[in-house]
């Protein structure tokens, strides 16, 4: 199928933007996208056309929201742009970025796996977490029309497998975990299987909290502290006004803004800001010289 996005929409800026684990770049121009039971490889075909492996039907009910299309990042980037010289920059080089609705569990596990981790390192753990406790996805079907000879047996070598469930993980041990590569954050996944399954963490109902009590509430798992909160907050909740502070954002922050945290000033809009200078701090111009 064919989709036309007209909003700021780039690939490979999503991918290596440090909010997603699991993003590949199947092939040439080619990028797949998993969440849950669900699997899209996306092609960019120019002019703001993509080829797409899913049905209309998944598109819209799945990937639309998965994606955040129904938001203008052009217009935000417009409203936003002007207050600070050094955001207008992270915003220019950034532009495409897009913040991904993601699973829940997914990201809260994913998130404690971060810390004091690395990009490749959090994926690899993630990964293999995956291959232990995941179910395998059926996507021997998967192909582009425009593109006869293009499958899944091309860019698929390894078997694809969704994201462990609570249950899937209930029996796991924190040596199983270690294994993983999980290290001494194995006991605070332990703690969020627990709390998830006991009911005392019910990842859906505290959807209808506000963004203080959700990040409040959030940070009751053991090991979960003020940046993943923040994280799991804008990245699976889709609260646009958080902006998780990492090693990136403290240097620009003492670098760029005097010492002063400029994301207040950007209100609703501080995750999405906060996502274009992580990005440019960690990709920019600057970054390659050194």
């Amino acid at each position: 199928m064919i989709i036309e996005v007209r909003d700021d929409f780039d690939l490979k800026k999503i991918q290596i933007s440090g909010q997603c684990f699991r993003v590949k770049e199947a092939g040439s121009g080619i990028f797949m996208f998993i969440t849950g039971e669900h699997v899209v490889f996306i092609k960019e075909l120019g002019d703001k056309k993509f080829e797409v492996s899913c049905s209309e039907k998944e598109w819209e009910e799945i990937w639309t929201a998965y994606f955040d299309l129904d938001r203008s990042y052009e217009d935000i980037c417009r409203k936003e742009y002007g207050k600070h010289d050094f955001t207008d920059k992270a915003i220019d080089f950034g532009r495409g970025l897009r913040i991904l609705r993601q699973d829940k569990w997914e990201m809260l596990v994913s998130f404690i796996i971060s810390q004091r981790k690395s990009i490749p390192a959090i994926s690899s753990a993630v990964e293999a977490l995956c291959r232990k406790f995941g179910s395998e996805i059926d996507v021997t079907d998967v192909h582009f029309e425009e593109d006869g000879e293009w499958s899944t047996d091309e860019a698929c070598k390894d078997p694809i497998y969704s994201f462990p469930t609570p249950e899937q993980m209930a029996g796991a041990t924190l040596d199983d975990f270690k294994e993983c590569g999980l290290g001494y954050r194995a006991p605070y996944v332990y703690d969020a299987i627990r709390k998830v399954l006991s009911g005392e963490l019910d990842l859906e109902e505290i959807c209808r909290l506000d963004d203080e009590a959700l990040f409040e509430k959030l940070m009751t798992v053991h090991g979960v502290g003020i940046k993943v909160s923040n994280c799991v907050c804008l990245f699976a909740y889709s609260r646009m006004g958080r902006a998780p502070i990492d090693v990136w954002i403290k240097r620009a922050i003492d670098e760029e803004y005097g010492g002063v945290d400029p994301f207040p000033e950007y209100g609703e809009n501080a995750g999405i800001i906060q996502q274009y200078i992580f990005y440019y701090e960690k990709n920019g111009a600057k970054q390659l010289l050194k």
